[in-house]
C-alpha cells in the first residue's frame, strides 16, 4: 500500500528534517511538501541537521504549489487535526483507524480477486497482479506549526486522526507527531522485527555444569556447608537452581573460581 506524507504551509525548516527522520526510521520516504515557508527548504543546513542521515528522504521529497498535486494517486486521505469543528470527516485514533482501514482493504482485494478468478479466459495470474495494481495510496496530511489544517483541507479527508494525549496537554511538535503516526502506521502493516541489542548467548552443556557442581561440592564440603555423610537434597536443589539460570559458560568459569577462592581460603586457615 503506497503511504505518502503530506507537510501543507511548512514554516521551520528544521521540521521537515524531523518529519523525514521520523518516516525513515518507520520505513517510509514519500514526502511531498505544500507551498512550503522557505523554497529551498530540502537544502537549509537546519533542515539537513534535523534529518540526521535521511537525506535520501529529503533528495526524494517534492515541492508542490497545490494541495491538489500533493494527493495525486492517493485514494485514503487522513487528515491530523487537533482542532474541534462542527463538520467534517468522523474522528478516531490511529490505532483503531488503521486496524479498520486494512481489513477494509482486504476484504475489497479479496472480493476483487474472487471476482476475477471466475471471469472466463484470462489467464490465473494476470488477476492477481491487477488486484495488487488497484491498492490504495494512504496519505497524511499535516497543517502549518501556527494554525494547523484549514477546515478546507479537512473537508476533503476520510478521517481525522486523533493521537490519544493527556487531555490536559496534547500539544505535540510537528516532527513528534509524524513520528507517532508513522509508528502505527508501521505497526499495522505488520511492524519490524525487534533487533537485539546483545548477540545471543551460548549456554553452558550440562557436562559443564554437573562439572561445576562437583567443584562446589567439594568446596561447600571443605568449609562445612555441606555434611557428605548426610547430604540431603542440597547439591539436587542447587542442580535445579542453576538449570533454571541457563547459565553461560563464562559463568560457570566464574563460579568454578568461586568454588576455587573457597576451598583455597578454608585450606589457608588450617
Amino acid at each position: 500500500m503506497k503511504t505518502r506524507f503530506v507537510l501543507i504551509n511548512t514554516s521551520h525548516a528544521g521540521n521537515v528534517g524531523a518529519a523525514a527522520r521520523a518516516m525513515k526510521t518507520m520505513g517510509f520516504d514519500d514526502l511531498v511538501l505544500v507551498a512550503p515557508r522557505w523554497a529551498n527548504v530540502l537544502r537549509r543546513e537546519e533542515t539537513i541537521q534535523r534529518a540526521s542521515g535521511a537525506l535520501d528522504v529529503l533528495e526524494n521529497a517534492r515541492i508542490v504549489a497545490t494541495l491538489d498535486e500533493a494527493l495525486d494517486g492517493m485514494s485514503h486521505l487522513c487528515a491530523t487535526a487537533m482542532t474541534p469543528r462542527d463538520f467534517g470527516p468522523p474522528t478516531a485514533a490511529p490505532r483503531a483507524h488503521f486496524d479498520l482501514l486494512l481489513k477494509n482493504e482486504l476484504s475489497a482485494l479479496d472480493g476483487k480477486a474472487l471476482e476475477a478468478k471466475n471471469t472466463h479466459n484470462i489467464e490465473e495470474s494476470a488477476p492477481t497482479a491487477s488486484v495488487a495494481g488497484r491498492q490504495a495510496g494512504v496519505a497524511f496530511l499535516f497543517g502549518s506549526e501556527r494554525f494547523g489544517m484549514t477546515n478546507e483541507d479537512v473537508y476533503r479527508c476520510h478521517v481525522a486522526l486523533s493521537i490519544p494525549t493527556n487531555p490536559g496537554f496534547g500539544s505535540l511538535n510537528l516532527g513528534a507527531a509524524i513520528q507517532v503516526i508513522a509508528y502505527e502506521w508501521r505497526m499495522a502493516l505488520g511492524g519490524f522485527p525487534v533487533q537485539d541489542a546483545t548477540p545471543a548467548r551460548a549456554l553452558a552443556d550440562a557436562a559443564q555444569v554437573a562439572g561445576m557442581l562437583g567443584h562446589w561440592e567439594q568446596a561447600l564440603t571443605t568449609i562445612g556447608f555441606l555434611d557428605p555423610a548426610a547430604p540431603k537434597k542440597l547439591m539436587p536443589r542447587l542442580n535445579q537452581l542453576f538449570n533454571r539460570a541457563q547459565l553461560a559458560p563464562e559463568e560457570i568459569h566464574i563460579l568454578r573460581g568461586v568454588a576455587k577462592a573457597m576451598i583455597e581460603a578454608s585450606q589457608s586457615k588450617r
